[in-house]
């Protein structure tokens, strides 16, 4: 195949790929995808396998995450040439992990057996590292794919997403091992049906069960304007619509989402708190507080259990340029024009909190894109409660990929997730991965549910990533030992 022909077909399959995603849930695409990469670079040198597969992360990426520059241009204020250039440089950036993966798969050169399994463990790496190095930006992992209805959703709780992500890559390094290397076909099927049983099996196993009794749930969703949100004459309508919805959706527990109200919290005006506080048994609010840092004033992103000074969470996970400057970036604050971008960073492992008689582990905003990460707080935990602020990305695929996300969560950690967002996907998710309902977005609404809090832990909840990662780390040493020997 000309080069160029293979490249714009490396590109096209990478786009592709993000139908496989929420909001379209084609799941089997992103197998047939990368089963098409492999193709393409079969009996390439490392150097040109590399840029292919670099190519295919620049389709999978630039069609994927494009919602940046909504962000950083609309709401950002950056000029559009420079945010379109930002966006792309990103996902450039992103593009390096899958062009590694390929050039160490061409590089170690392994047998037609070992192939797909190494693919499978060099692609994981490549998705793990990314999801890791510079605070990490895991979004589109290829096992966030496979929330239910996929048959591989079962193998979540047991290896999370990254395991899902591990079998997905294998059963494309099947399909093209019979196609390029003429792998029996016979052995073929069997692995495949195999791997899918074995996803079916643990689909099957509650690893978690319901305790306490049932209580309910509201969960508000404000559809305040992000561009109007922060004009301070606009201030008592997001106030006025937040203590409305609390008031129509009383509930054993209500959460508003993250900065609800456009203040720190000590300037919010008391009576309204009060009046908030006494639409539920308890009020979980997403906002601004103020603490102290080596001597000085800082602010965080929070969540507040309003009445309740001995319950409250902070943000751990902080996002690069809009709640945190990387050092050596201090200039990019003048392009852009985001409010309270300078937040502290709370402890890397807080306790859940107790609400409505639960133990809710509070996570923040894009904070639950990262599974490993809210495995501490998890395992004591009954419920898990993310607050967002979405709006930033604008009518994106950003917001049903973010809901896509919180399901592989609770079915990673076995615990129901509920998500107060300010302008979607409010919604409330069973610890199976399932969505029990949703708020349909860009709308002013709130969500009442009755569920139960879970108790036990997954095979995820104990060991975390540590499986998936050894069994890559032990293909490639297998692989990497042939490839000297021979």
């Amino acid at each position: 195949m000309k080069p160029a022909l293979r490249l714009t077909t490396a590109f096209v399959a990478g786009a592709l790929s993000v139908a496989g995603f929420a909001p379209f849930g084609v799941f089997v695409l992103p197998v047939l995808t990368l089963a098409t990469l492999l193709w393409l670079v079969d009996g390439l040198s490392p150097r040109p396998a590399a840029l292919t597969g670099y190519v295919f992360g620049l389709g999978w990426f630039l069609a994927g995450v494009s919602w940046v520059n909504v962000s950083l241009s609309q709401f950002g204020g950056m000029p559009l040439p420079l945010s379109l250039l930002a966006t792309f440089l990103f996902c450039a950036y992103l593009a390096l992990f899958p062009a590694a993966a390929l050039a160490a798969l061409r590089a170690l050169a392994p047998s037609p057996r070992l192939a797909p399994v190494l693919f499978a463990a060099l692609w994981v790496l490549g998705e793990w590292l990314r999801g890791t190095l510079f605070t990490g930006f895991p979004w589109l992992a290829s096992g966030y794919a496979h929330a239910a209805p996929s048959p591989l959703a079962g193998y979540v709780p047991v290896f999370g997403v990254h395991g899902a992500g591990f079998v997905a890559a294998l059963m494309a390094g099947l399909l093209a091992a019979f196609v390029t290397q003429r792998l029996a076909l016979r052995q073929v099927l069997l692995s495949l049906v195999a791997l899918l049983a074995g996803g079916a099996l643990l689909g099957a196993v509650s690893w978690t069960t319901p305790t306490g009794r049932t209580l309910t749930v509201s969960l508000l969703q404000g559809n305040i304007e992000q561009s109007m949100k922060w004009v301070p004459e606009r201030l008592p309508e997001s106030m006025n619509a937040y203590l409305d919805l609390a008031r129509a959706w009383p509930a054993d527990l209500v959460v508003l989402p993250e900065t609800a109200v456009p203040l720190p919290y000590d300037e919010i005006d008391p009576r309204w708190l009060e009046a908030v506080r006494a639409t539920g048994r308890d009020v979980l609010m997403g906002a601004v507080t103020v603490g102290e840092v080596d001597g000085r004033a800082r602010y965080f992103n929070s969540a507040r259990a309003l009445g309740r000074d001995d319950a409250q969470y902070s943000k751990a996970h902080l996002v690069p340029f809009g709640e945190f400057t990387p050092p050596l970036f201090a200039w990019t604050l003048k392009l852009l024009s985001i409010p309270m971008s300078d937040f502290g960073r709370g402890a890397a492992v807080q306790p859940p909190l107790e609400l409505a008689g639960e133990k809710v582990a509070v996570n923040i905003c894009y904070e639950d894109v990262f599974g490993e990460e809210l495995i501490a707080g998890a395992r004591e935990a009954t419920l898990l409660v993310n607050v967002s602020n979405t709006a930033w990305f604008g009518d994106s695929w950003a917001q049903p990929q973010h809901l896509q996300i919180a399901q592989l969560r609770a079915l990673e950690l076995g615990r129901p997730m509920l998500r107060a967002t300010n302008t979607g996907m409010t919604a409330a998710i069973q610890p199976d991965g399932r969505v029990i309902a949703a708020l349909p977005p860009f709308s002013r609404a709130g969500l009442r549910v009755e569920l139960q809090g879970y108790q036990g832990l997954t095979p995820f909840l104990r060991w975390g990533n540590a499986p998936v990662l050894l069994l890559s780390l032990a293909v490639l040493i297998v692989a990497a030992v042939q490839r000297k020997k021979g």
